[in-house]
């Protein structure tokens, strides 16, 4: 690639583009000194850009540009013009792109110097979190870093491409608007012009995409920022990227195959990947299975309900769930986890189910199955008479040297727990059978259960927009058991997208409003636009969006999405490099009516 550009910017090509295609011929290159080093009277520069490294000779015979590099330190930005040779044989290097061949100076300029950095730019170097996004600038220098966002833009580029060539369309929506039902998550932006009210900035264009709909423009995209206030983990950020789709005239298995198909795309263009078509689960299935409605297939362990077999026994801890509408009891069997296992370990994993809200982890350890219950080796066995545990064996399938883990009580803790050890004793046992796992979730639950209140309330488990799987309104009488037409992406154990068809019918969206609790009025002071839309010829329409930060994560192989975010947050919702959010001057406060109360402790 030739930049051409007259003046400065004359760069022949990026550093790590110089090979031998161009030996005997005169390069220009710019970058930074990444290392320098003497050796018998010969200076070698090694020079850094966004594409790689290349080493610069610098030679006493050309005292100027020796008596230049010697005053070189690392990180000063320089320009060379040389002439590409190739390198003696024993000093090639297979690491690098340009590790055949070599730039021999023929000019040398210092363009910048630099004050000793706070940690060297070098990939094998140990250098903590918080160093690293004080001084981010310098951090993604870095040549991983500099990796996983040239493979984020190429990513992006995929998908645009892959989107254009289906005739969607890239319009933005407003980064200001009203705040959502879920207020509490929304980052407020107060107004000057109308003191005391304020815009939100959006968790998702979910509104405004379905108003295109309307609108006519039938294939929306948009790779968009969006905003939500919430506790932080590896994978989440208080502002991060989507992947926006909407499209009208269409159902489920159409918005499942273009999804499908463009992550097929990407993978295939990005990491030369192929898939075959994605396998297909219902939510009911995937909580059966795994406790969890985002199962990593690559961990070949399941659950085993056991519910029925023990209802009936004499320990309390798995009758009283058995018997327990929203209970559950189920088996996991690591196949020769008894000699895998210690028994530090076995507590150790105790410990870890009790983060998620279990009171212990009861297990069987199957030292030999011929030898009866001799062979047997459990804390609760003594509860539990012998043909009972034989018929647990069965439905588990165990085998000697097996060991059986067991989750019992109420089925969200008991999902959650089991759930969580599946995945570890995966990852630390090495059990992985694949390297990536696709998969498609669908038939999720319409409403969720809000506990903890005198009488029953039900949530929207995707959103409120989202079509209930019903013919007409006569249906919606039993929320617990209407599914929904929604969908989940996973890939490895991570949700990387999620969408629904949505409701396009004012009297079903009404309907829906009416079992969340949302009246009528309450319903057009937070979505009388979108209701009114709805009365003027709404088409069929569905979207889905990915999470591009979480997505680009799992491409780069790291488990921290603030590895692939050129300047997020910690896991405080601060910014180490500005030290945002700060105080704002008064006057600006009063200017916006606004006055900050002191902070009351709590207790």
């Amino acid at each position: 690639m030739r930049l051409g550009v007259v003046g400065l910017n004359n760069r022949t090509r990026y550093c790590g583009e110089i090979t031998e295609s161009l030996v005997g011929k005169t390069v220009e290159i710019y970058g930074w000194v990444h290392r320098r080093r003497d050796h018998g009277g010969v200076i070698f520069l090694d020079l850094r850009d966004r594409e790689g490294l290349l080493q610069v000779v610098c030679e006493p015979e050309a005292r100027d540009i020796f008596t230049k590099a010697e005053t070189v330190r690392n990180e000063f930005v320089i320009h060379v013009t040389g002439t590409v040779r190739m390198r003696p044989e024993n000093q090639a290097n297979p690491h690098l792109r340009s590790g055949q061949i070599e730039v021999v100076a023929s000019a040398l300029s210092i363009l910048n110097t630099s004050e000793p950095i706070p940690f060297q730019i070098d990939e094998h170097q140990k250098v903590s979190e918080e160093v690293r996004l004080k001084y981010r600038y310098l951090d993604l220098r870095r040549p991983e870093m500099q990796e996983r966002f040239i493979l984020r833009d190429k990513v992006k580029r995929e998908v645009r491409s892959y989107l254009e060539a289906e005739g969607f369309l890239d319009i933005e929506t407003p980064m200001m608007t009203k705040a959502t039902p879920e207020g509490a998550r929304d980052y407020l932006v107060p107004s000057r012009t109308h003191k005391g009210s304020f815009f939100a900035l959006p968790q998702s264009p979910q509104l405004f995409k379905q108003l295109l709909m309307v609108s006519g423009f039938d294939r929306y995209y948009q790779i968009v920022k969006c905003f939500r206030d919430e506790d932080l983990r590896a994978d989440r950020q208080p502002e991060f990227t989507q992947i926006d789709i909407e499209a009208s005239f269409i159902d489920q298995d159409w918005m499942i195959n273009l999804n499908e198909g463009l992550l097929k795309h990407v993978f295939k263009k990005v990491l030369n990947i192929e898939f075959e078509a994605f396998p297909k689960m219902t939510y009911a299935n995937a909580m059966h299975l795994y406790g969890s409605d985002k199962p990593d297939l690559r961990i070949p362990l399941q659950f085993v309900d056991i519910g029925n077999l023990v209802k009936d026994s004499g320990f309390a801890v798995f009758s009283e769930a058995a018997k327990d509408k929203y209970g559950r009891v189920v088996a996991l069997r690591l196949p020769q986890g008894a000699e895998k296992l210690s028994r530090k370990m076995l507590d150790d994993y105790g410990v870890f189910v009790g983060l998620y809200g279990a009171k212990g982890l009861a297990y069987i350890k199957v030292n030999d199955l011929a030898q009866g219950l001799g062979g047997l080796q459990s804390p609760i066995l003594k509860f539990l008479d012998e043909a009972l545990v034989f018929k647990i064996l069965e439905a588990s399938e165990a085998k000697t040297g097996d060991i059986i883990f067991f989750g019992a009580g109420h089925k969200d803790v008991v999902n959650a727990s089991i759930g969580a050890l599946r995945i570890k004793l995966g990852h630390d046992l090495n059990l992985l059978t694949m390297q990536w796992a696709p998969l498609w979730v669908t038939d999720f639950p319409m409403f969720e259960r809000v506990d903890g209140e005198v009488a029953p309330r039900w949530a929207a488990m995707h959103h409120p927009f989202t079509s209930p799987n019903v013919k007409s309104l006569d249906e919606l009488t039993d929320p617990e058991n209407i599914t929904a037409h929604a969908y989940d992406i996973i890939v490895n154990g991570y949700e990387v997208g999620g969408g629904s068809i949505r409701i396009h019918d004012q009297a079903m969206q009404q309907a829906v409003f009416n079992l969340l609790g949302i009246n009528k009025e309450e319903a057009e002071l937070k979505f009388g636009f979108l209701l009114s839309a709805l009365q003027y010829g709404a088409p069929p329409h569905g979207g889905l969006a990915f999470g591009l930060d979480r997505l680009i994560m799992l491409l780069t192989g790291t488990t921290n999405i603030r590895d692939v975010i050129a300047f997020p947050k910690t896991q405080t919702a601060s910014c180490l490099l500005t030290q945002a959010p700060s105080p704002v001057d008064t006057h600006q406060l009063q200017d916006l009516g606004i006055k900050v109360l002191p902070i009351i402790a709590k207790g």
